[in-house]
């Protein structure tokens, strides 16, 4: 599913350039799920970025099922990052008086899909996370932070993409609840799905089944689990 060869992103800021990825080349495969993980400034953020279409590369190369990523306009990227990817964040980046429901359909809205249509995917994108019925008329700022968190996860997976990008998702929550997401992610790994992970907590990136591990900019470890 994902290629890339020999990228590096190099941001420039007058006279002084800092190569944040520095010549990386892995393969990620459909079905996987990777924890990417390293220290602050290690460029795993940046890494994510650049995989979700949401930062362009300084040099190399970077294909998506086969696609050179590069070769897209503005707006076939915004359409691959609609189509094809599901972003889930630290902050979670919900609409706060917003029922859990609409926060799950919100991105339906943009691909233009009828509301009664929007629902029933919304609701099965709950049921897929373990949400109880019982929420779904909530306004988001009414939940604990596992449970807007795996609302997150469910606005994620409503389009059903080909890959969810996950950056930092445990960052702001307790270890029990932070397992409770971790062990979302991984039903939804054994139900297909292809799964990122950024990190850097060693023991959530041992949720995943592969460990690629940054250091300056370069893979310093690939390992599977």
């Amino acid at each position: 599913m994902i290629e890339c060869q020999d990228i590096t992103k190099v941001y420039q800021t007058g006279d002084i350039a800092t190569t944040v990825v520095n010549k990386l080349s892995f393969k990620i495969n459909t079905g996987e799920f990777v924890a990417i993980i390293g220290p602050s400034g290690s460029g795993k953020s940046t890494l994510m970025h650049i995989l979700g279409a949401l930062d362009t590369l300084t040099s190399g190369k970077y294909y998506f099922n086969g696609q050179d990523i590069s070769k897209l306009n503005e707006n076939e990227l915004a359409d691959l990052r609609r189509t094809k990817i599901g972003f889930v964040f630290q902050a979670f980046n919900l609409l706060p008086r917003a029922s859990v429901l609409r926060n799950v359909y919100l991105p339906l809205i943009y691909s233009h899909v009828p509301l009664e249509k929007r629902e029933q995917l919304a609701r099965q994108a709950l049921a897929n996370v373990d949400m109880e019925k019982e929420h779904f008329n909530k306004r988001s700022n009414q939940l604990s932070g596992g449970q807007m968190q795996r609302v997150a996860i469910a606005r994620a997976l409503v389009n059903n993409p080909e890959i969810i990008l996950a950056d930092e998702p445990t960052g702001n929550l307790d270890t029990k609840t932070s397992q409770i997401v971790m062990d979302t992610f991984k039903k939804l790994h054994s139900l297909g799905k292809t799964i990122v992970l950024i990190t850097h907590e060693h023991d959530i990136a041992q949720n995943a089944k592969r460990i690629i591990s940054l250091r300056d900019g370069q893979i310093e470890k690939d390992e599977k689990l």
